[in-house]
């Protein structure tokens, strides 16, 4: 769990609910981690005692950010040792730079020395070994580097002491042991699995505060890191950290927005959600799922990576609210990766490179190859292309995409066919954990034709767009045909096969059908979609006192209880809010909207943060967090029931 993001789109910091770093992500968002998700501890000595903030249960933690930034403002209170520290800590929003100003509050009417640990467990490039970390006389720094990654610590005033050493080697787990008598001692220079800390030595009076400013610069050399260093040290620390405030608090307030009667609450995590999303995008076009180290432990791989499908519809959201420029960078990242035969694998890394996956390419029942995909996410690539561009009408940029990506996807869809069911060939579902013709997958199939259809159109080529069309047309009827169920009145989740041929039904309610409107398959009005939402109403709200919306019927992915169908997600939520928006005709119809956007606020941790998923039984996160889709979802339905207000009010 990561409470406190920062970042600028190529250097991520992440903090844990104990205030230590866990996360440092250079030069790509994601990409690489050069902590591997081991702490970097932060301590405080005073009057002869030793404490570090993660392991004293005697220390408050209120991890928050100050408003409408990605400026952290965490508050940590010991009473026992009379100490109160704000930290304040961002990344520079145009260099790569991690900045903190601690100020120390003195509780006690006696002056005191206070001590201040900060430690640092870098595995650069995700790997402990041939690491070196040493003192740099000229700049007068610590400096940790391998290869061509450099980061270099320094402080203001300058720190009194430091200490360099072994980690994690035989009996030397560290120099973080090396602080807790109050005093370092290392050496000046250590080569291997290496770790250190320095000491800032303050001298506080009875009720008194003293402050100063630690930072981090990244670099890819020794003379990038310096230069860095140099220049905060010119500019000051304080007026980076004004600068950058200041500039995040303008990036969140570009648009003008009415917000009608949306709470204070709802508002807030509005904004929030947008500067997170911000730190989950990389500034070469990736959007990557989450960067959460955690979930590593539990499943040997991580979430820092792009899935087309979620970064189409964060890049949705994000389009929605006015921020364009971050989306044309993402489509324009979708034209590099795409294959060249029309489609988009599992997953990638944040510089283009094809991530870790588990789809496989060959068929172990009938010894037949399998294109190892989910066709959602190029489809929905094409969808949210459409979207863009209809709102923005940049055709120069579009143009450049037509051909290149536009068209490859959309042939791609139009070929791969089940000719006798009329539907898209079998793939894997958006979850991952399916093969087979999905509900879901076919909606957006059938979005991604029509919208490439009106680019056909758009570019003068009526034959192309009118074969489009008929496919999209061609689909639905299918999807009526062999999805929809008479019997139990309502769209089944999926065709499960194996191999191409012999398939199962799966009537199992899924959240996931939500996508039979939302992308234009069919209306909202339809019948046979009101009652496929009933279903879900009925069958995947969670029936405590946390409540939300589960992904399907007896989902086992982390579920808490097995008394209870599944874990509520967000997403899965806030589609249900979707839903009601879409078929409001009045402002009372509104209502059940606005209570899921106020249940999302009130399951948000305090610093704003939104994970995968809530624990039914206590509303605590569960996986990963922040999940940028979670983030996303929220933003595209506030701004949906905006709009759909709007609409209201002037008709």
């Amino acid at each position: 769990m990561r409470d406190i993001p920062v970042g600028n789109g190529s250097l991520l910091v992440t903090f844990d609910d104990k205030y230590q770093i866990r996360d440092v992500y250079f030069p790509h968002v994601g990409q690489e981690n050069h902590t591997e998700g081991f702490p970097f501890r932060f301590g405080v000595w005073v009057d002869g005692e030793f404490s570090w903030v993660y392991d004293d249960i005697d220390w408050k933690i209120e991890p928050k950010y100050l408003p409408e930034t990605l400026v952290t403002d965490v508050k940590l209170t010991n009473k026992t040792l009379g100490l109160e520290i704000v930290s304040n800590d961002t990344v520079a929003s145009h260099e790569n730079i991690f900045l903190r100003r601690v100020r120390v509050s003195n509780l006690l009417d006696k002056a005191r020395d206070v001590r201040v640990f900060l430690h640092h467990d870098f595995r650069i490039s995700e790997n402990k070994i041939g690491d070196t970390a040493f003192y740099e006389p000229e700049s007068r720094a610590l400096i940790h580097y391998k290869k061509d990654r450099y980061f270099l610590i320094n402080s203001a005033p300058h720190f009194d002491r430091f200490s360099t050493g072994r980690k994690a080697f035989r009996d030397q787990e560290g120099t973080w042991r090396d602080a807790e008598d109050g005093e370092l001692n290392g050496g000046a220079i250590t080569e291997g699995s290496v770790d250190s800390t320095v000491q800032v030595n303050l001298e506080i009076e009875a009720n008194g505060e003293r402050e100063f400013y630690y930072w981090i610069c990244a670099g890819k050399s020794l003379a990038e890191v310096s230069e860095l260093n140099a220049h905060i040290k010119k500019q000051t620390p304080e007026t980076y950290l004004r600068f950058t405030e200041n500039y995040w608090r303008a990036w969140v307030n570009k648009n003008d927005k009415d917000f009608a009667d949306l709470s204070p609450e709802i508002v807030e995590l509005y904004k929030r959600s947008l500067l997170i999303i911000r730190t989950q995008i990389d500034n070469d076009g990736a959007i990557l799922a989450a960067n959460d180290s955690d979930v590593a432990e539990r499943a040997t791989d991580h979430y820092s990576y792009l899935w087309t499908r979620d970064g189409a519809l964060v890049a949705h959201a994000l389009d929605l609210a006015g921020y364009s420029f971050l989306t044309r960078k993402f489509f324009a990242f979708c034209e590099k990766i795409v294959h060249r035969e029309g489609y988009f694998l599992q997953k990638y890394n944040a510089d283009g490179t094809v991530a870790s996956g588990w789809h496989a390419a060959w068929d172990v029942w009938g010894k037949k190859q399998l294109v190892p995909i989910q066709e959602d996410e190029t489809a929905l690539v094409i969808w949210a292309l459409w979207e863009h561009y209809d709102k923005f009408r940049d055709i120069e940029f579009v143009r450049r995409l037509y051909r290149s990506l536009i068209l490859k996807c959309a042939d791609f869809m139009a070929e791969f066919r089940h000719g006798e069911l009329s539907l898209p060939k079998p793939s894997w579902n958006l979850w991952e954990d399916r093969r087979g013709i999905h509900c879901f997958t076919v909606s957006t199939v059938i979005g991604g034709l029509r919208a490439a259809a009106k680019f056909a159109k758009l570019f003068g080529e009526a034959e192309r767009a009118e074969f489009y069309e008929e496919t999209a047309d061609d689909f639905t009827a299918g999807m009526i045909e062999n999805l929809y169920s008479a019997e139990r009145g309502r769209f089944l989740r999926a065709l499960e096969f194996q191999g191409d041929e012999h398939y199962t039904v799966d009537e199992a309610v899924g959240a996931e059908t939500f996508a039979l409107f939302y992308f234009g398959a069919f209306s909202a009005e339809d019948e046979k979609v009101r009652k496929t939402m009933k279903a879900i109403e009925e069958k995947l709200w969670i029936e405590t006192k946390i409540g939300g919306v589960a992904r399907f019927e007896s989902d086992g992915y982390m579920r808490i209880s097995d008394k209870i169908t599944g874990n509520p997600w967000f997403i899965c939520t806030l589609w249900l809010a979707e839903y009601r928006i879409a078929i409001a005709k009045s402002k009372k119809d509104l209502r059940g909207a606005l209570e899921i956007l106020e249940w999302t606020a009130k399951r948000a941790l305090p610093s704003g943060v939104l994970a995968e998923q809530v624990n039914p039984l206590d509303g605590s996160p569960v996986s990963v967090s922040p999940l940028t889709w979670s983030h996303s979802t929220f933003v595209a339905t506030v701004a949906n029931y905006l709009r759909k207000l709007n609409e209201i009010i002037e008709n």
